[in-house]
């Protein structure tokens, strides 16, 4: 999970609409992740402003999550990024966290492979009962 960077194009403050467009979420979204701490856009009176770095963590939040980290551990990571600016732990802690996923997910993989075998049993089972339930039957009822 890298960094934004910062280009020409991006301004230096955005408000929440503004901010959940260019990032492809709802304002909802930011005020969710707001609310766990994870983002904490200045306040001018009740508006939310946006800046880089939140935009910046925002962006890390969403790759997070669709690398299927928790909340939690992506908190912890945003935490780290804070304290350390060398980023030599974060690094650490990074590479620990996505060991462990790579872990689970191929844990997960071969259980998604288990299951789609007993169910093709299953599937090709039920359609050989069938037919031969089929074949078996009277071929008219009416008399």
């Amino acid at each position: 999970m890298s960094g934004m960077e910062a280009t020409a194009e991006t301004p230096e403050m955005l408000g929440i609409h503004e901010a959940a467009e260019r990032l492809g979420v709802t304002m909802r979204t930011l005020r969710f992740y707001e609310d766990k701490g994870l983002i904490a856009p200045r306040r001018v009176g009740t508006t939310r402003i946006y800046g880089k770095r939140e935009l910046g963590r925002m962006q890390l939040i969403l790759r997070g999550k669709r690398l299927g980290f928790s909340i939690r551990e992506i908190k912890e990571f945003l935490d780290l990024y804070d304290v350390d600016p060398e980023h030599v732990e974060q690094m650490r802690q990074l590479l620990v966290k996505v060991s462990q996923r790579i872990v689970e997910l191929h844990r997960q993989k071969r259980a998604i492979e288990q299951t789609l075998e007993e169910l093709g049993r299953i599937e090709q089972e039920t359609k050989d009962w069938l037919q031969r339930a089929s074949a078996d039957a009277p071929e008219s009822r009416d008399g």
